[in-house]
């Protein structure tokens, strides 16, 4: 059946003829109809494209869901058919190929033959059934050199599941699914946070919605997913969605409820090409505060002012660095009173001023619940602010009635109220700096709820985007680019990272299972395109301990001047010594978790030395850090980078689950196991690596067995880089002086040092200082360009690495 066209006069403003019958599109998609169904493809860039499909025509041709801003743009690209009569929509990125119609009997993908007898009883007893939501219409899309990067063979609009139908009342919804060829070689990675221990996401089921007590841990759902074959695949639909990849050599995303198969392609030749194309689509990853990316101390909680006082107080007699103090939950006097219960915050007005003269930042958490004996209550619920059943009765869920249901932030007017708040009962009046904004899935199963927007079931996944969004757009609303912003949630959604969010993997426990799975669950997060993503630094909850309870290994550390915070967690210290290395290396650094203390010296005298050196060693490579930051600003690439973005060309990277990239230059490889004082790290081909302690240069290609003891996180530099480091002493402001600059031979290297106030937006208005550091090989010489990185001759500050090891 050949293609059939929409009518003329509309075809007529969607394309436009040249003389050599190419049809060049402009601004409009490319829409072609079906029998009875519409498929639009439109253009947001040269690599980027959004392929629709639906038995609406309405809902293929209207905008994109929640979290994208941004426009379509046809520029570059034209339509032909070729010699079949498929439609070939083609850029300089990519080639499209639609089927020119249903295919026939022949083209239609079958079955194994049976003999005749064989199929008339199966069709007897079997027989009878005709999906009639699925269809043939094939698409191929490949980059520009031939190489085919997605094959979509069928989609489907059926029926809603009934109880699905019933939470959905009130609009006519079907269950939305499409599926795609998954050749053999193919890995893929991101679509949010799942912390079941998995890397490359092949040969698994991702249920993707935000789901506090999934099994491991809180998932996620983000979904955006990476390909190894050179795609980035966005699907729009925020409902529940089941992602099923490499199964039976498919790819099946399906959804609850849509009126439409909607999706984005964006091709990249590399891994940051993908994420410019992300970022184009949902937006930019702000900076955030420089102080941000220094250390947060928190513990669950510090209840009193006097607590976070004296915390603040011993980090600066033992000298040691912190950024950031955490005014944890249940600091009001009622839930949903957005106050500070002033029995146990007495001036937190004068707490902040003396923290600000120490150079340390608050964050404050504000829970999103409001219980009905609480202050704004009765207004929030006779405006329908707050989350609803069908009916209109606030949910509380399953919560006591003192913590009472969520507000309803997808309401711009509530959103509005739930910020001026905020603001005027915590920022103003008392100088807190930045906003924890917990249970942001929502927390209350939104399914058989209604949002502002519609209901909990067709909107299930939105509700952080919309919530983040509150008080990032509030900031930015009164006070201008004064006051960079810092919020940490506990969900994200397609779009959340341009609200200057810092997303966590949510209440884990803390136990050396939960350290191994951490680290997958935090690259394929990162790998979403959200760069910002850091743990409770070894754990939240505590596990149950037996009274007769004995770690595997003798540890490596002894806690026995420490019993007052880990009991008979004999072990404990250890993991905690061991998470933290880690989380030098996250791209937020916090320490957080439900324990009686949880500062550097809480975990024994054998354990406070190796934390001070690695809290030092995070101010140190400040420099780093922030100039890594800015260029994830740029860009859109994470710098805490899963293996395969730096090395797709080795085929031994894309599924180790422990070993990572820092920003250009680091490869990370944390210890997981208690007891182990060794362990094997496989060094990506392609380029020479140096042990950051030693010094020695190592050949890429290979797995070296690697000293590990307690106080030594195996950290290799790639050869090419350039390291700047600055003092250890806490500074996290713009004066933080360059004290080295590391060159590791082996490769010609560059690195952009980013410097500015720290504080506010003026970056985005160019209010910063770009120093251009290149090292050449041959001739073994540093070269920096642009703003002047340090005072005094080059010898005093640059050192190159000899690869000895001596």
């Amino acid at each position: 059946m050949m293609r059939k066209l929409l009518p003329g006069g509309l075809c007529a403003l969607l394309l436009s003829v040249s003389l050599n019958g190419t049809a060049v599109a402009r601004d409009a998609p490319l829409v072609l109809q079906r029998d009875g169904r519409t498929i639009s493809l439109e253009p947001y860039a040269p690599n980027v494209l959004r392929v629709t499909l639906s038995v609406d025509r309405a809902a293929v041709v209207s905008s994109p869901g929640y979290g994208f801003e941004a426009k379509p743009s046809a520029q570059g690209w034209a339509h032909t058919r070729d010699a079949a009569g498929d439609d070939v929509f083609r850029s300089a990125k990519m080639v499209v190929r639609v089927a020119s119609g249903d295919l026939t009997r022949d083209e239609l993908p079958k079955r194994m033959p049976l003999d005749a007898l064989n199929q008339q009883l199966r069709e007897k007893y079997f027989g009878g059934w005709n999906d009639r939501g699925t269809f043939n219409d094939a698409l191929r899309i490949t980059n520009a050199e031939g190489k085919t990067l997605l094959r979509m063979r069928t989609w489907t609009m059926a029926p809603e599941q009934p109880e699905v139908a019933q939470a959905d009342a009130g609009a006519r919804g079907f269950r939305v699914a499409a599926t795609f060829d998954s050749p053999a070689d193919e890995h893929y990675f991101g679509l949010g946070q799942q912390q079941k221990g998995w890397m490359d996401l092949r040969d698994h089921e991702i249920r993707c919605w935000h789901d506090y007590s999934a099994l491991g841990g809180e998932n996620v759902c983000v979904p955006f997913m990476m390909s190894s074959l050179g795609y980035g695949l966005v699907w729009d639909n925020p409902s529940k969605t089941t992602i099923q990849l490499g199964l039976n050599d498919q790819n099946v995303w399906s959804s609850e409820v849509g009126d439409r198969v909607s999706y984005f392609v964006i091709a990249g030749n590399s891994a940051d090409e993908i994420y410019e194309g992300y970022r184009l689509l949902t937006g930019v990853t702000h900076l955030l505060p420089r102080k941000a990316y220094g250390y947060i101390q928190s513990k669950a909680i510090y209840s009193t002012q006097a607590q976070i006082q004296a915390v603040a107080d011993e980090y600066r007699r033992k000298n040691l660095p912190l950024g950031v103090m955490v005014v944890d939950f249940l600091n009001m006097t009622k839930q949903g009173n957005l106050d500070l219960d002033p029995t146990r915050w007495p001036d937190p007005a004068a707490m902040n001023r003396r923290l600000h003269a120490m150079g340390v930042d608050t964050l404050l958490s504000v829970w999103p619940h409001f219980s009905k004996e609480s202050l704004f209550y009765d207004m929030l619920a006779s405006k329908g602010w707050l989350v609803h059943t069908r009916d209109g009765v606030p949910d509380p869920g399953g919560f006591k009635a003192i913590i009472g249901p969520n507000i309803d932030t997808t309401n711009p007017a509530a959103a509005k109220w739930f910020w001026q708040e905020i603001r005027d009962r915590y920022i103003k009046p008392y100088g807190f700096d930045y906003v924890w904004l917990d249970e942001t899935e929502p927390d209350i199963d939104p399914a058989k709820d209604v949002f502002w927007i519609g209901s909990g079931t067709r909107f299930y996944n939105v509700y952080p985007l919309f919530h983040t969004a509150s008080v990032y757009e509030g900031f930015r609303r009164d006070f201008g680019n004064s006051r960079r912003v810092m919020i940490l949630a506990r969900a994200a959604y397609l779009g959340a990272q341009r609200n200057g969010t810092v997303f966590w993997s949510s209440d884990i426990f803390a136990t050396w299972d939960m350290l191994k799975r951490s680290i997958p669950a935090g690259l394929n997060f990162t790998a979403t395109g959200l760069p910002y993503w850091d743990t409770d630094i070894a754990g939240f909850f505590s596990p149950i301990i037996p009274a007769d309870y004995h770690e595997a290994h003798r540890p490596l550390i002894d806690g026995s001047d420490a019993r007052d915070t880990i009991g008979n967690y004999e072990d404990y210290p250890e993991l905690f010594v061991r998470w933290f290395e880690w989380g030098v290396f996250q791209p937020v650094m916090r320490a957080h978790g439900e324990r009686n203390h949880n500062e550097i010296w809480s975990y024994g005298k054998q354990a406070e030395p190796i934390l001070a050196k690695y809290l030092k060693l995070r101010y140190q490579l400040l420099p780093y850090t922030y100039s890594v930051a800015y260029r994830s600003y740029r860009t859109g690439a994470p710098y805490m980078r899963a293996l395969f973005m730096d090395f797709p060309d080795d085929p031994k990277v894309a599924d180790i689950p422990d070993e990572y990239m820092y920003g250009p230059a680091f490869l990370v490889a944390p210890v997981t196991e208690q007891g182990a004082t060794r362990r094997s790290v496989y060094l990506p081909a392609g380029c020479d690596w140096y042990n950051y302690w030693t010094n020695q240069r190592l050949h890429g290609g290979q797995t070296i067995e690697v000293d590990a003891p307690i106080d030594t996180l195996p950290l290799f530099v790639k050869a090419g880089s350039i390291v700047p480091l600055g003092q250890d002493d806490g500074s996290a402001q713009q004066a933080q002086r360059i004290v080295s600059v590391k060159v590791y031979p082996g490769a010609d290297g560059g690195f952009t040092l980013f410097r500015d106030d720290g504080k506010s937006y003026g970056y985005e208005q160019g209010k910063y200082s770009l120093s251009e550091l290149t090292w050449d090989d041959a001739a073994h010489q540093l070269k920096h360009q642009g703003a002047p990185a340090w005072s005094g001759p080059d010898s005093a500050v640059v050192t190159v690495i000899d690869g000895s090891g001596l």
